[in-house]
């Protein structure tokens, strides 16, 4: 079997592009400016935004699914247009697609929001999200949008960084004690992503972890678990500031959980212990 990456050089992508490596499948990513470091696929740069490159890469690749993982935050271009690309393109192609969409489709109003919430974003980012689930739902009754939360792992994603600059005051700001999220491991979330993408399943789904937590409690866990000093990190409520976007935000994935083998681990779990290994093979 041939798969595909979309924004295979991203945190997730790499992720997505190593398990997919690993269990022996013909394995081909696109990379924006720098191809990704996993060995074992076949790199291919892409324009998300031109159509007509992302129908000619998905031709050549002829995929049986396609992944699209990337994303533009709050780029319009590359996070909605380029979503629906992909969408137009693997449709042409006879693909079957598994769209990664985002928390951030939601303002948080309702607090918990299970697959059958409708979007209802306040952010640029948001609705780019929210424009892109629809389109690739109504474009591909058949494929698979699964929306997750803040994504950490072994101290590589964005967030686990700040968390070190902020012990080191290498960086300025404050982790938010208002600001509350259900994080998820990468390597759960790729699992659970080709569970779903190599089933017959489709729809939304929720793949977030169990454990909601606001983003200086999550930053303490991190501390603790990657040896830094929980007493050097600043805190400070969101609530207090003009950033836009939802506070408390939880999604509700046990829905999703119990239709899946692969167990998807709380924050508090992953980062007591990282390394024990949780997952089901697929």
């Amino acid at each position: 079997m041939t798969v595909l990456v979309i924004g295979g050089s991203g945190f997730l992508g790499t992720e997505l592009v190593r398990q997919a490596v690993a269990a022996g499948h013909e394995t081909a990513a696109t990379f924006a400016s720098r191809a990704g470091s996993a060995s074992g696929a076949t790199w291919h740069p892409l324009d998300i935004r031109d159509p007509r490159h992302v129908a000619a890469v998905i031709a050549d690749v002829a995929p049986s699914v396609v992944v699209n993982a990337s994303s533009g935050q709050s780029d319009w271009a590359v996070t909605a247009d380029g979503a629906i690309h992909v969408a137009l393109a693997a449709a042409e192609q006879g693909c079957r697609l598994a769209h990664v969409s985002s928390d951030a489709v939601f303002s948080g109003a309702r607090v918990r929001y299970d697959e059958s919430s409708l979007p209802d974003p306040i952010t640029p980012y948001g609705a780019a999200k929210a424009a892109a689930e629809t389109v690739v739902r109504l474009t591909m009754p058949d494929a698979v949008v699964a929306r997750t939360s803040l994504i950490l792992g072994h101290g590589r994603s964005p967030h686990e960084r700040m968390v070190h600059a902020l012990a080191a005051r290498t960086r300025q700001g404050v982790l938010f004690t208002d600001d509350i999220r259900c994080p998820v491991h990468v390597e759960d979330l790729a699992t659970a992503l080709w569970e779903i993408a190599l089933s017959d399943a489709v729809g939304m789904f929720h793949l977030a972890g169990p454990d909601a937590l606001s983003r200086y409690d999550l930053g303490v866990l991190i501390a603790r678990n990657q040896g830094l000093d929980a007493a050097d990190l600043p805190a400070g409520r969101r609530a207090d500031t003009q950033l836009p976007g939802a506070l408390d935000l939880r999604l509700d994935s046990r829905g999703t959980q119990g239709r899946l083998g692969t167990r998807i681990r709380g924050a508090r779990e992953f980062l007591r212990d990282e390394g024990r290994p949780v997952r089901e093979p697929w």
